[in-house]
């Protein structure tokens, strides 16, 4: 079993209606989706979640409710990822070789440009909770 955690990042909306959502781009697979990653031995899911958000787009975050765990085969291997809502605290993106970009989008927008159903769920399931 691959173990993984991350989170559905956010922040308030400049606007002061709703929030924004950060999507990161992995050249790798050409995908959109939220920040994640596997666990390092002796690692906790909440401590991997932080380092991984932080590690993908630059932002430390507090982490909020837990969300839905995903769980799917990757290279044929089961593969279970621990999502929170996370709201980001500030930070500086910079681009690696394992995420590119970074966009900060309304739901609306976001929602579309996930590449994968199981990251819309989550979307969804983050606004389900008024995104604390």
């Amino acid at each position: 079993m691959i173990r993984a955690a991350g989170g559905v990042l956010w922040r308030p909306d400049p606007s002061g209606r709703g929030v924004e959502i950060a999507l990161v781009h992995r050249p790798k697979y050409d995908d959109w989706s939220h920040p994640k990653g596997k666990l390092k031995p002796g690692e906790t899911a909440l401590e991997c979640a932080v380092r991984e958000i932080l590690e993908e787009t630059g932002q430390t975050c507090e982490l909020g409710r837990r969300l839905p765990t995903a769980r799917y085969l990757a290279n044929g291997r089961p593969k279970e990822v621990t999502y929170w809502s996370a709201r980001a605290l500030g930070g500086t993106f910079t681009p690696s070789r394992e995420v590119d970009r970074l966009l900060w989008l309304a739901p609306p927008s976001a929602r579309p440009r996930l590449t994968q159903p199981r990251d819309r769920e989550l979307l969804d399931a983050l606004l389900a909770t008024t995104a604390r």
